[in-house]
């Protein structure tokens, strides 16, 4: 295994900068670089010297000694001052031991996956608390990579071990009779784990949706102060508004933080029919993008027909409320500011309610892993039904599930898998 090195923190100046070094070779390197080393999980400060015996730097040296590090094996950090120059000079000066060599995006923790230090729903847990922006964002991300997405599969596993290792027994007895039937606890385990697996699916799509943010779409016809409003939200002029109806031809987005949720903001196309080909378009796209979103805001006056349904949870408002308000219907005016808190108080309602049942697979990849194995596990409770002579049939397909859910967390091979998600990581992580 090749020692590695690499600036694990942000790159440009700051305050301390850490450089990492992992790998069999780490301590010696570190030796030549600052003389003697603390005691591992100690900090101590030191004198870094290239190999002329000139002084690099004064940095506080961490060592950590395998496997208890972050990568599993044994680890150097340098906590040097974070100039430009000064981490420049010592990434320098490690590159010219034959033994190290600079790290590729992401290696340290697909190191840290490799020594089993993390599984592969963790590493996405750990991607997805670097990229976050909102609290919500942040505590899902901890969440999942605190592990717990890990415990679930590994209970879910067991109980799927045991009721193969049940048919399996039974197998053994083609050419004799049954000692006992199985098939009541077998059918018990796989009901249990189906049901689990099945309400972490259904919490999935809302903990993908914290992940990438919620889509609240702005919905009406033209002219109805669409654009003003989403200004008055974005607090600046993200949209160009307009007395002349249909100024608005694509969709504009403003994200947000509501309380700890993204929620991304669409002003769409003034809904109508018109003759006008790019118009038409944008209303098309309007359309379609509404429909796409989490929820909608409908700024439609009394008697107007949309050519949009709303659907449960939608708001509807009246606008331009200054100008023409109705007593005891709600309404919202971007100009003034009238409703608008209100309105944003009614959204974030709506997605926190959402949120509550957020589930801890937060990508598209885990919930299609766990929706294969459910298939595999209803398949094989069918075949069970059908008696012991399709006993090998069910246990097949019992395999075929705890393999899915085994890839989920990257326990077999998934070297494709693993290309694709750790080139989203930056140098040094």
């Amino acid at each position: 295994m090749d020692t590695i090195f690499a600036l694990a923190s942000a790159q440009g100046k700051a305050g301390v900068s850490v450089v990492r070094v992992s790998g069999p070779k780490a301590w010696d390197s570190a030796r030549l670089l600052c003389g003697n080393l603390p005691e591992p999980r100690y900090a101590v400060t030191r004198s870094l010297r290239d190999h002329k015996g000139g002084l690099l730097d004064h940095a506080l040296v961490i060592c950590f000694q395998a496997p208890r590090s972050f990568t599993g094996e044994d680890v150097v950090e340098y906590h040097v001052h974070g100039s430009v120059a000064a981490v420049r000079v010592v990434l320098a000066e490690l590159s010219r031991h034959s033994d190290l060599r600079m790290a590729e995006p992401g290696e340290f923790t697909r190191r840290a996956l490799e020594n089993e230090k993390l599984d592969l729903v963790q590493v996405e847990g750990l991607a997805d608390l670097i990229a976050a922006e909102t609290e919500s964002q942040r505590k899902q991300a901890v969440r999942v990579l605190s592990g717990v997405m890990g415990e679930k599969i590994e209970i879910w596993r067991a109980d799927l071990i045991r009721a193969a290792a049940l048919l399996e027994a039974t197998i053994d007895f083609t050419d004799e009779d049954v000692p006992v039937d199985v098939s009541p606890e077998v059918k018990g385990l796989l009901a249990n784990v189906i049901s689990g697996i099945s309400e972490e699916i259904a919490g999935s799509f809302v903990a993908e949706r914290i992940r990438t943010g919620f889509e609240v779409a702005l919905v009406g016809a033209p002219n109805t102060g669409k654009s003003t409003l989403l200004n008055r939200l974005a607090g600046r002029e993200a949209a160009i508004t307009s007395e002349i109806a249909g100024t608005t031809r694509d969709v504009i987005e403003v994200r947000m933080d509501l309380n700890g949720l993204p929620v991304t903001f669409l002003d769409t196309a003034g809904l109508r029919a018109t003759e006008d080909e790019i118009e038409n378009i944008g209303v098309t796209r309007a359309i379609d993008r509404a429909r796409a979103a989490d929820l909608r805001v409908f700024l439609q006056n009394q008697g107007d027909k949309s050519m949009l349904e709303p659907e449960e949870d939608d708001i509807v408002l009246l606008p331009k409320i200054d100008e023409n308000p109705v007593i005891g219907i709600p309404g919202v005016s971007g100009k003034s500011g009238e409703g608008v808190s209100e309105l944003v108080l009614r959204v974030q309602n709506v997605l926190m309610d959402r949120a509550s049942v957020a589930g801890i697979a937060t990508h598209e990849r885990h919930r299609t892993a766990m929706q294969r194995s459910v298939e595999g596990l209803i398949c094989a409770s069918e075949i069970l039904s059908k008696g012991p002579d399709n006993y090998d049939l069910a246990s097949a397909e019992l395999r075929s599930a705890v393999n899915a859910l085994e890839l989920l967390v990257g326990r077999v091979d998934v070297e494709n898998l693993l290309d694709e998600i750790f080139s989203s990581f930056c140098l040094g992580k």
